[in-house]
């Protein structure tokens, strides 16, 4: 028979009642509340109770399930995840293989709870094996995660089809929360908690136990900080204050690197310890890259020797190179030195908090005296059972003949329970166990056997009473098992702490000393201790300055601090920066260091002139002070020192003055705004003139007319003197010609004239004294040093 068909209309008077009209925007809110609250109680975040987030509770259960404690044999993994699956997660497995995997990572978690055989990844971002090639069980200290389960200790719930139960939280004895932290976005928060030392953890809460009133620096007695499995040094301890105190807070976390001497007399950084969650291996390649570009120097080589016995990373140093310094550099720049920041995010009465230190132990120790409380009950319950069973036992053999008569007269086990109950007023229970006692129970021995568990169920009984009762009692186990689980399970802590988390400081490292610094014809530099040099008498034979080659003769020579920045100006008029401490230490007549392997200069442009600046850290001394800077032709510039403050000018440099064709850089001073400039020619005239004519410029602009020269003739030099120093009445005018005749004048022999004239002369020009070679300004106090093209 054919089925009636319906038209649409009949079918949508009989479904009228069952649509209901909703507003889409009011359903699209309340279904994403509701999402937003499964991934936040139900993914993300960890209860604050075991520290564990649902699928690591779930694994670990599945796994007590089959039995896979430290002393058996370990099950593949795809068996584990199939357990858990299949039981209690409907979700992906490799959702369930990445947290199985992950709580058996020691470079990951402080105190692994899984005992991983076979490929489980590791610290350089290898993937874990699959699941099929890999075994787990558990470590030693799971047991104590999930000890005393069966005894009634957490509440249980249905699985997700409603035929088996799985615990709401596991009765751990260990603080996880603390001691492996966790990770996790949710929607709209998210997790970052640091792991901490199991012996300072337990210390901490027998602490909070004798005194729920301490606070957090008395906490901090115990709990020095964070314990991350990686070690590695926490740089400062206000971060982890702001944490402990709030719930959030950011610690600076660097490896733990010593400066070696290699085989040879090679130096090296070695590093045994990294930041937490840093990749080895993509740490090194970004070292490498960092290395060819040229941000980072002095590193010849980089070898990672690291084993199953730990990390070992070398990087080899060039000859020359500040092991300090370069060490500094790749704190600075690299994930040598990373931040981890803390956001104590955690479940609580199914609720997400931001918890402080003293909150978290709290959460725990309430948790734990619950089990406790939770734990004796059952415990008492099933002994006073047990008790009552032996008392009808011990009175039935007492009577065993009349026993045995009543059970033998009786037609049927059941029947022989009643008869036992009505005789001899038995209660059901144990006229049970009456019926089920095996005939060698009746011996005497078996009696005295019965008798003495009897007794000490007796005692076991009054004592879990005493603990029921005793609040105190129940602390105490606590505490007892806090110091147990200390004993067994604590380990040196791996991070250190220091006291300053203030930068690095290089200079630390260095004297406040002036040295000497030479720059050959051919670009070689380096730094001497001035105490190398002494004081000779006008006339001496002078002293060696430098090991140069046949072609090569020392251009430039200057005193500087070791603390000082030194500004490098190149002829097409570039400007690279250095602090005078990373150039390379040199013994009076070494060599040196060729320039272009400090600074990326191009190849077809050199080192012409040098400012030594001791403040240009400081802005107000940078706001007020000028780069004055003096061409071949003549040309004049004058730009504020912040122009070059601001700017890293180490790597590519900066443009100083836009250099004309057919001219070049020469000179720069480094003037204070009412200084007098001196510039001088080869063919002996100088032109005088006031700071304040040249206007200052940007970087990038060319600049006007110093002093007016012939075509044939050139600018040999340029000095700035403030007339107002305090040293201004004993500055002196210093002219030094070609064959080595000099003289020294007081600067106002020298008339004052405007910018861009041809000046006076300076001194006179003949062939003994050749052309005018050099002018510089000097006091009584200086020492000079003139050295000769073969050095």
């Amino acid at each position: 028979m054919d089925s009636e068909v319906k038209n649409p209309e009949e079918i949508q008077e009989e479904t009228v009642g069952i649509i209901e009209p909703v507003e889409i925007d009011q359903e699209m809110r309340t279904a994403y509340i509701d999402y937003s609250m499964s991934v936040i109680v139900s993914r993300a975040l960890p209860d604050a109770r075991d520290g564990l987030k649902p699928v690591q509770r779930r694994v670990l259960f599945g796994m007590d399930g089959l039995n896979l404690g430290y002393g058996g044999q370990t099950k593949k993994s795809a068996r584990i995840v199939g357990e858990v699956l299949g039981k209690f997660h409907p979700h992906g497995d490799l959702s369930v293989y990445e947290a199985m995997a992950r709580l058996a990572q020691n470079w990951n978690q402080r105190y692994p709870l899984i005992y991983g055989q076979g490929n489980f990844g590791s610290m350089d971002g290898d993937p874990v094996a699959a699941m099929r090639y890999t075994e787990a069980k558990f470590e030693k200290m799971t047991a104590e995660v999930l000890a005393d389960i069966d005894k009634d200790t957490v509440d249980m719930t249905l699985n997700f089809d409603d035929t088996l139960e799985e615990p709401t939280v596991l009765p751990t004895k260990v603080p996880l929360l603390l001691l492996n932290g966790s990770s996790g976005i949710a929607v709209g928060m998210a997790t970052n908690m640091a792991p901490h030392n199991l012996g300072e953890c337990c210390d901490a809460i027998c602490a909070y136990i004798d005194d729920p009133d301490i606070d957090t620096e008395g906490l901090m007695q115990h709990i020095k900080g964070p314990d991350f499995p990686t070690g590695g040094i926490v740089m400062g301890r206000q971060g982890i204050i702001d944490a402990y105190n709030t719930g959030r807070g950011r610690v600076v976390l660097r490896a733990k690197a010593d400066i070696e001497e290699l085989a040879g007399g090679r130096e090296a950084i070695v590093v045994t310890e990294i930041p937490y969650m840093v990749n080895k291996s993509e740490m090194q390649s970004r070292i490498g890259e960092m290395i060819r570009d040229k941000k980072i120097d002095g590193i010849a080589d980089i070898r990672d020797l690291s084993n199953r016995n730990g990390i070992r990373i070398e990087f080899l140093l060039k000859k020359d190179a500040n092991a300090n310094v370069v060490l500094n550099t790749l704190f600075k720049y690299t994930a040598l030195q990373s931040s981890f920041s803390i956001n104590n995010v955690a479940l609580v009465g199914g609720r997400p908090r931001t918890l402080t230190l003293k909150e978290m132990i709290a959460v725990f120790v309430d948790f734990r005296h619950e089990v406790v409380v939770r734990r004796t009950k059952f415990e008492l319950k099933k002994a006073q059972a047990r008790a009552h069973i032996l008392e009808g036992l011990l009175k039935a053999i007492d009577i065993i003949d009349e026993i045995i008569a009543t059970i033998r007269a009786s037609r049927t086990p059941d029947s022989a329970k009643a008869s036992l109950m009505e005789k001899y007023a038995f209660d059901a229970e144990q006229a049970a166990a009456i019926v089920a006692m095996r005939l060698g129970q009746l011996t005497g021995l078996e009696k005295e056997k019965l008798q003495n568990e009897y007794d000490e169920l007796e005692k076991f009984i009054a004592r879990c009473e005493q603990i029921l009762a005793s609040n105190e009692e129940q602390l105490a186990i606590i505490k007892q098992e806090c110091m147990d689980l200390k004993a067994k399970f604590g380990d040196p802590r791996r991070t250190e702490i220091t006291l300053s988390a203030e930068e690095f400081n290089p200079e630390d490292f260095y004297a406040d000393e002036d040295v000497v610094i030479t720059i050959s014809h051919l670009g070689y530099i380096k730094r001497t201790p001035l105490a190398e040099f002494h004081t000779q008498s006008r006339g001496g034979v002078g002293k060696k300055a430098s090991a140069t080659r046949d072609e090569d003769f020392i251009e430039h020579i200057y005193v500087a601090n070791m603390h000082s920045t030194m500004l490098f100006f190149t002829d097409r008029g570039m400007c690279y920066r250095l602090k005078v401490y990373e150039l390379p230490e040199g013994s009076r007549t070494s060599k040196g260091r060729a320039v272009q392997n400090l600074l990326s200069i191009d190849s077809d442009d050199s080192i012409r002139t040098y400012l030594n600046v001791r403040s240009i850290e400081d802005a107000e001394y940078t706001e007020n002070h000028f780069v004055t800077l003096v061409t071949r032709r003549g040309t004049v510039k004058k730009t504020t020192l912040t122009e070059y403050a601001n700017r890293r000018s180490r790597n590519k440099g900066i443009i100083a003055i836009n250099v004309r064709e057919g001219d070049e850089l020469l000179d720069a001073l480094l003037t204070d705004g009412n200084s007098e400039i001196m510039i001088a020619a080869r063919n002996g005239r100088c032109c005088r003139f006031m700071e304040d004519e040249i206007r200052a410029m940007g970087r990038n602009s060319s600049g006007v007319r110093g002093i007016s020269i012939e075509e044939n003739d050139e600018v040999v030099g340029a000095i700035g003197n403030n007339p107002s120093a305090p040293d201004a009445a004993d500055t002196t005018v210093l002219v030094v010609s070609e064959n080595g005749y000099g003289k020294r004048s007081d600067p106002n022999d020298y008339r004052i004239t405007s910018r861009g004239a041809k000046g006076v002369k300076t001194i006179d020009i003949t062939e003994k004294t050749g052309k005018l070679l050099a002018i510089k300004s000097v006091t009584e106090d200086n020492d000079l040093m003139i050295i000769t093209r073969s050095g």
